[in-house]
């Protein structure tokens, strides 16, 4: 999910939390740009609307709850994932997503024009920066069975040249990313090199039943085994650690 509306994401996040909980906080140099958004109507309802959720059964605020996500989630699908993770309401799982964490404001410059410009940071509920570092899975998944070679060479807001910093501290580099990074590339090399006409294999449809990710998921949900990645969850320890 490559991002979407904040009062979107405020709107699914208090779907399962209790009503007033944050969700999200934003802070930037100007006061105007420090806010606070809660599970509650007036952060997500526009004006004159009626609340889609005020008809949903009790269920939802308890029901067994599971979010994946993947290097390819951002923004709005970060802060989801941030809140229920923070409020300890779901668990989240997959791989680090991408850090998108900035606020945008548009400056009206005339009735043609406009300046689109970054004003502020996101943080979830406990504070964390959610731009250039992005939301660190409680369980790390590959995309298959097989692993995940490919994935380090997708790119992260962390990995874009002069991008935003997360505003915590300097940013630590990723020695396992950087590793697993140079042996995909290789691997991508030497597949390339030998000339084969045999098409790499696709990635799995999301939601189908060779979904590796999503069958993990419904493991977890089952009290089933899960498999972990090994790779990702070093990671995951050294991120952690920095």
């Amino acid at each position: 999910d490559p991002g979407g509306l904040l009062e979107a994401s405020v709107a699914v996040a208090a779907t399962f939390l209790p009503s007033d909980a944050v969700v999200v906080t934003t802070n930037g140099q100007i006061a105007e740009s420090k806010s606070t958004f809660k599970a509650a109507p007036e952060f997500y309802l526009r004006r004159g609307g009626s609340d889609p959720l005020r008809k949903l059964p009790d269920a939802v605020k308890t029901v067994p709850l599971i979010v994946l996500v993947n290097e390819g989630s951002a923004s709005a699908s970060e802060i989801v994932a941030g809140a229920l993770q923070d409020h300890h309401r779901a668990v989240v799982m997959g791989a680090q997503t991408f850090g998108k964490g900035s606020v945008q404001t548009v400056r009206q410059l005339s009735p043609e024009t406009a300046l689109k410009i970054t004003t502020a940071r996101y943080y979830t509920p406990s504070g964390k920066s959610i731009q250039a570092k992005g939301i660190v899975p409680d369980v790390m998944l590959d995309e298959t069975a097989e692993g995940n070679l490919f994935g380090a060479l997708r790119v992260r807001e962390a990995d874009l040249e002069k991008h935003l910093q997360s505003g915590q501290g300097a940013e630590a580099k990723d020695a396992a990313r950087e590793k697993a990074r140079e042996d995909a590339r290789k691997k991508l090399e030497d597949e390339s090199a030998k000339n084969t006409t045999t098409p790499p294999k696709p990635l799995p449809e999301f939601g189908s039943n060779e979904d590796f990710q999503l069958a993990q998921a419904l493991n977890r949900l089952k009290g089933k085994p899960v498999l972990m990645s090994k790779t990702m969850s070093e990671r995951k320890a050294e991120v952690e650690t920095n």
